[in-house]
């Protein structure tokens, strides 16, 4: 009797559930929506269909179906299935019902899955309260959240199960699921006679907004309370759809993603200029409710942030919209909402303000400068220590502007500020580079700034200039700067040549040229814009009249050297170089296009590394420790990699070189040969590579070249010794440096 009474009770209470709760379906045949994850064939519809499910989190936005998958799969699978709720549920309902599982395991072998429906509410503590449950398979966990799982559950979890995302539900799918309950005889409304108009059942899929939990409520609240006409039937018109939903659900969230996504797109259309966009943004989060407040907060960051010095109003446009909204509130505040957005939208732009950061974290990496003397309090102690002494007041000057230090010594040179080209900051851009340069020309010529120069012996007025350069070129290390005596030993550059320094990406034949001609001039070929770049900001401190060209002449693309120079009817004294030729095969083009770049009384200096001449690696390891034949196979590998015709990297030597000079029409041509020994470290990983499978820069290394001289276990042998004996190891490294000279005339 009490079972017929439970039965019945039951009947009623899933009679008198809504009608969403009634449609949940239960087969897989039986939900819509969600193909990306639930399609035929993908993997969680068959772990679904052969009941082999891991942990798993579903991850969406409300009614799209998260619960229901879950339910789905309670009716699929022979598990036994328990729900927790964890709005409801904390460590002790975890304990009771993991304990449950644990003895249902071990009595009756059958696994328990667990769904905590909005997993996100539980804390640290009760989340990990589940975990050790999870990783000895007690349980099988399911949860649901409409929180980014990513930081809303913990990484314990997160990294045990896969994470499924669900999304919003297309109009397709939500007028299927609408029909479906108005045909369903059982859980809908098929036994009743109900009639929904085309744009009745478009209004509730429309403002429904993907939410099938909400479509399927608003259709239930339009059935249920229109009476039905004299012939029992209930006409769903237009009218009656939109007193039943007439608001839309906008997804959003002040906390989760749909927040900072908003927000974000809001702020990316702000800065891209595009009003239209700014408004709708911001238009969905006013709708969905976020505090104005905040929208206004956002809007300041991005008036100074983004429109900055381009229009130093806008800050001030903004700061009185949100002091009016203040004033008058919602709902006319939404007019200042706009207006705010509307006029940062279209302002110009500029991040210049940035340069505040760039300030920020030079003090924070590099050496405190101190204040300079003229700059510092005259008040105390100017009598004592001369504080003040020298400090020009700039009120006292034409413009109420003076050229005088005002950073550090260490940071003399130093840019922080760069102007846009737009609004404000266009006017006066050229003006702050007038001064900067103004500037720069008073610190350098200051006599006394800094102790005199050592190396250089130019006229007094160039003595901070000369200090200058005297602690750039000796920043170069002993073996680069052996190189580099060599080179301008054997150019004899004198002080009004034009030289032209090739291949100087670091500028360390740069700063000797501009030492050793004052009275000339210097070009620098580098081989990116990058390079271009950093060696600019080096010579930040440069007078403009010493200042070098420089010029991308990227390998192989000489001719845009050849064309800057053309274009200012450069001919060089000298071309200086280093590793220009380094890997070329068309040496003796690249030289003709030097010669046709000198003048004719001109010379070619290049200081080129000589691999074939240089370092064997046989000569680094004892190979008497391997037998004879594998030796051999060794020193025949490196005949073979040092004297491979086709290969630029050794296919030639100082003599070859030579040849190809006089053969581009150079009238004499001589190479003098330099070499040298220094300690070099050895990584594993470079041992590693020598013995690579693949090819470097399609060059094969020993690995495969040993192949076929040995066998595999003798390739190995070999690889063993040399990991032994130079992995991580400091060795003594041989390299060959020819210097080649080419004389025009």
């Amino acid at each position: 009797m009490n079972d017929l009474f439970d039965h019945a009770r039951e009947e009623r209470i899933r009679e008198e559930q809504p009608l969403a709760a009634r449609m949940r379906p239960r087969t897989l045949d039986e939900f819509v929506g969600q193909d990306h994850i639930l399609a035929p064939g993908r993997l969680l519809r068959r772990a679904i269909q052969a009941d082999q499910l891991s942990s798993l989190i579903f991850y969406g936005p409300p009614g799209t179906g998260k619960t229901t998958l879950a339910s789905v799969i309670a009716h699929t699978t022979a598990s036994h299935f328990e729900t927790l709720n964890a709005v409801l549920a904390g460590i002790a309902d975890i304990r009771e019902v993991t304990e449950r599982a644990r003895r249902r395991r071990g009595e009756q072998g059958q696994r328990t899955i667990l769904f905590v429906d909005e997993v996100h509410r539980w804390n640290k503590a009760q989340q990990d309260a589940l975990l050790p449950w999870v990783e000895n398979g007690a349980v099988i966990f399911i949860g649901a959240t409409t929180e980014n799982p990513y930081f809303a559950v913990n990484r314990a979890l997160v990294s045990r199960s896969r994470i499924f995302q669900l999304k919003p539900l297309t109009d397709n799918d939500l007028r299927a699921i609408a029909r479906h309950a108005l045909a369903d005889p059982e859980r809908g409304y098929g036994r009743r006679s109900v009639a929904v108009a085309d744009d009745a059942l478009d209004h509730l899929v429309r403002v429904a907004n993907g939410d099938a939990r909400g479509v399927l409520n608003a259709l239930e609240l339009a059935v249920e309370t229109t009476p039905p006409d004299a012939d029992g039937r209930v006409h769903v018109t237009l009218a009656v759809a939109e007193e039943s939903i007439q608001r839309r659900a906008v997804l959003y969230d002040k906390e989760g993603d749909c927040h900072f996504d908003t927000i974000s797109a809001f702020i990316k259309s702000l800065r891209g200029s595009d009003a239209d966009a700014a408004l709708y943004w911001l238009a969905k989060m006013v709708y969905a409710g976020e505090d104005p407040r905040f929208l206004f907060r956002r809007m300041l960051i991005f008036a100074g942030e983004d429109v900055g010095l381009a229009d130093p109003a806008a800050v001030a446009t903004v700061g009185a919209c949100a002091e009016a909204f203040d004033r008058v509130g919602m709902p006319e505040g939404r007019f200042h909402l706009g207006m705010a957005a509307i006029y940062l939208a279209t302002a110009p732009k500029s991040n210049s303000v940035f340069a505040f950061f760039d300030a920020l974290a030079t003090v924070e990496k590099e050496r405190e400068g101190e204040v300079p003397s003229h700059l510092r309090d005259a008040s105390r102690d100017g009598e004592g220590f001369g504080h003040g002494a020298g400090y020009l007041y700039p009120h006292a000057y034409d413009d109420h502007w003076v050229a005088q230090q005002y950073l550090p010594d260490s940071l003399q040179g130093k840019l922080f500020y760069q102007p846009g080209a737009l609004g404000y900051e266009g006017g006066i851009r050229e003006q702050v580079q007038r001064r900067r340069e103004a500037q720069l020309a008073a610190v350098l010529e200051a006599e006394g700034r800094l102790a005199p120069a050592e190396v250089l012996s130019f006229s007094p007025t160039d003595r901070a200039f000369d200090q200058w350069l005297a602690r750039a070129v000796s920043g170069a290390s002993g073996r680069l700067a052996r190189t580099r005596e060599r080179v301008f030993a054997l150019a004899g550059v004198q002080r009004h040549h034009v030289v032209l320094a090739l291949g100087d990406d670091s500028g360390l034949l740069m700063w000797e040229a501009l030492r050793q001609t004052p009275e000339g001039g210097v070009w620098v070929g580098v081989s990116s814009p990058d390079a271009q770049q950093a060696l600019q900001q080096q010579l930040a401190r440069c007078p403009e009249l010493r200042s070098p060209q420089i010029v991308v002449a990227r390998p192989g693309h000489e001719a845009e050297l050849a064309a800057a120079a053309a274009a200012d009817s450069v001919r060089f004294d000298r071309i200086l170089g280093r590793r220009v030729l380094f890997n070329r095969d068309d040496r003796a083009a690249l030289l003709a296009r030097l010669r046709g770049l000198l003048r004719d009384d001109g010379q070619l200096i290049l200081a080129e590394p000589v691999p074939r001449q240089g370092q064997r690696l046989s000569a680094l390891v004892d190979l008497t420790r391997l037998p004879a034949p594998l030796a051999e196979a060794v020193h025949a590998v490196e005949a073979e990699i040092f004297t491979d015709p086709a290969d630029p990297l050794v296919n030639w030597d100082a003599e070859t070189l030579a040849e190809s000079a006089r053969q581009a029409g150079f009238a004499r041509a001589r190479t003098e040969l330099a070499e040298e020994t220094f300690e070099y470290r050895v990584s594993a990983a470079q041992v590693a590579e020598w013995f690579g499978a693949e090819p470097r820069d399609g060059r094969a290394s020993y690995g495969p070249r040993l192949g076929r001289h040995a066998t595999p276990d003798g390739c190995e042998q070999v690889r063993r010794l040399f990991l032994a004996e130079l992995a991580d190891r400091t060795v003594a490294w041989r390299a060959v440096t020819v210097c080649l000279t080419a004389a025009t005339g």
